[in-house]
C-alpha cells in the first residue's frame, strides 16, 4: 500500500479526524445551546448531520490510534473503500447544512424579527462556521484516503 500522509490508519489522519471530531462536536453544542432551534427545519439538518459526523470522527479516529500505536495499517479494499464513501457522503451533507445554515440565519438577522433575539444569530453563524471547517476536513481525508485506494488493487 503506498504510504500517502492523511490516509486511513497514518498519524495525519489521526489529526484529521481529531479536528473533525472538534468541529463537529462544537457545531452541534453551538447549535443546541438554544432551545428554539427545532422550530427551523435547516437547523435540525444541521444538528442531525453533525450528530452523524462526530460518531463517524469518533470511531475512526479511533481506528486512526490503533493503526498508529501498533503500526499495522489497514490494507483492506473494501474497509477503505467504505471509509472514502462516508468521507464524500458525509463532506458532502455538512458543507450544504453549513451553507444553508449561514443563509438561513443570514436571511434571519437581516430581517430582524423575533425570532432572533439576542445573540442567537450569532451562535448560529458560528455554528456555521464550525460546520464549514469540519467539511474542509473531511473532504480532505476523503481524498487523501480516495488517492490511496487504488494502491490497494496490486
Amino acid at each position: 500500500m503506498e504510504n500517502v500522509p492523511g490516509s486511513f490508519g497514518s498519524s495525519a489522519s489521526l489529526a484529521l479526524r481529531f479536528g473533525q471530531t472538534i468541529f463537529s462536536a462544537a457545531s452541534l453544542i453551538f447549535m443546541c445551546l438554544d432551545y428554539d432551534y427545532y422550530d427551523f427545519y435547516t437547523f435540525c439538518y444541521l444538528a442531525t448531520v453533525m450528530a452523524v459526523v462526530t460518531p463517524w470522527s469518533i470511531l475512526l479516529a479511533l481506528t486512526d490510534t490503533y493503526s498508529v500505536l501498533v503500526k499495522l495499517l489497514p490494507q483492506e479494499f473494501r474497509l477503505l473503500s467504505v471509509v472514502v464513501v462516508g468521507d464524500f457522503v458525509l463532506s458532502f451533507l455538512s458543507l450544504g447544512m453549513a451553507c444553508s445554515i449561514a443563509s438561513a440565519a443570514e436571511l434571519i438577522s437581516s430581517a430582524g424579527g423575533q425570532a432572533c433575539h439576542g445573540s442567537l444569530c450569532n451562535q448560529y453563524q458560528v455554528s456555521a462556521a464550525l460546520a464549514f471547517l469540519c467539511w474542509f476536513l473531511l473532504l480532505a481525508s476523503a481524498l487523501f484516503n480516495f488517492w490511496s485506494l487504488p494502491s490497494l488493487y496490486y
